[in-house]
């Protein structure tokens, strides 16, 4: 059985690792398919954690939901939301939400804009990194190590122009992160 849907739309919190929204996404080229399954933080839309591989599949999901987990601090309990893709549904990423405490949601059935967070997201990423641009005689590994090296730039680098700064080094001069 799906989880209620606690968000209800409202992609806002008021401090981090309160509400973290999460999907999958394809990317094709010539070479295969790669699959990217981040954690968005809804605080300042800083991706927490992610994971890329070549199948849509359980392991993919888990590993970066663990991953995120990790870098939650004593008492933080994020709400997790998601749509109602399988993955979201199994065993192990039932175990991982409980075994940290956090609180599963999930958007209604084919209702993308019940996920309009990590929607958003997926947009700026595909017109930024993928969209107009050749990936012909590029290997999956080569297009792997793009889209890590863009989702840490991203993180990192990328000037949100909300605060004028990237949003790790907005953390940091908020006295979030070391």
């Amino acid at each position: 059985k799906a989880p209620d849907n606690l968000v209800n739309r409202v992609f806002h919190a008021e401090e981090p690792n309160r509400l973290w929204v999460t999907d999958l996404t394809e990317f094709s080229i010539p070479a295969g398919k790669v699959y990217l399954s981040p954690v968005i933080d809804c605080y300042d839309g800083m991706p927490v954690a992610w994971t890329i591989g070549t199948s849509p599949n359980a392991e993919l999901a888990n590993r970066m939901l663990r991953d995120a987990c990790a870098t939650l601090g004593d008492g933080e309990r994020p709400v997790i939301h998601s749509d109602r893709g399988c993955h979201y549904r199994w065993p192990g990423w039932i175990s991982i939400c409980r075994e940290n405490g956090l609180t599963r949601s999930m958007s209604a059935k084919g209702c993308s804009p019940d996920n309009a967070a990590a929607e958003g997201f997926f947009g700026h990423l595909k017109q930024e990194f993928f969209h107009g641009r050749s990936f012909t005689g590029v290997t999956i590994e080569g297009f792997v190590e793009q889209l890590d090296g863009y989702m840490t730039w991203y993180r990192d680098e990328r000037i949100k122009l909300a605060f004028g700064t990237s949003i790790a080094k907005r953390r940091r001069e908020l006295g979030l992160v070391a």
